[in-house]
């Protein structure tokens, strides 16, 4: 009975040796880079450079679509977005929430399973919700449909999260791409307070 109680407490004590949410990157937001995150807005502008007085160089006008930062100063986050461009947007202006865009058509099934059934067919060019990855397979939401659909469809995912094989798991750097939740949603974490 000693030997189980102790076993018990030394699995227990294991569970706890994953990244720490304390921790933080070298950066100065304290998150990684690059990182996923998503437009707050349905009108946003990317500058040339990392201010107010630097000239919009484009005009985003869809909230949710994925960008990637890949640099970044105390307000300012060099962003990259699908189609590849670089400009920079105030920190306000993006949340950690993450959404993938579609790169090719496909479906949004029951499983992430490709003999399930179908919940909803996804256009190129559509943004989606991310809930998690694993797998090969992506869950995402858009317009109240929910479903599995293959990571490799879409911008926005990692490659490692595309691999058939599980995803975000084992042992990662604590200053890893993403903080999951409990229960596998990523959390805001560009603007953990807010939302913003």
């Amino acid at each position: 009975m000693r030997t189980l109680f102790a076993l018990i407490i030394i699995v227990c004590a294991g569970l706890g040796s994953g990244p720490a949410r304390a921790q933080t990157c070298d950066t100065f937001s304290g998150l990684p880079v690059p990182r996923f995150v998503s437009l707050k807005y349905n009108e946003t502008r990317g500058r040339a450079g990392p201010s107010f007085a630097h000239p919009v160089a484009w005009l985003y006008q869809r909230q949710g679509l994925p960008m990637e930062v890949v640099a970044e100063t105390p307000d300012w986050r060099r962003v990259r977005d699908p189609q590849g461009e670089d400009v920079w947007m105030h920190r306000r202006t993006l949340t950690g929430r993450r959404s993938v865009w579609a790169q090719d058509a496909t479906q949004l099934l029951a499983r992430p399973d490709s003999s399930s059934a179908l919940i909803a067919d996804v256009e190129a060019g559509a943004v989606l919700w991310l809930e998690r990855c694993r797998a090969g397979w992506c869950r995402l939401e858009a317009e109240d449909h929910r479903g599995w659909a293959p990571a490799a469809a879409f911008w926005g995912v990692y490659p490692e999260e595309t691999e058939p094989t599980p995803a975000l798991e084992g042992g990662q750097a604590s200053c890893y791409r993403s903080s999951p939740e409990p229960d596998g949603r990523t959390a805001d974490l560009e603007n953990p307070a807010s939302a913003d």
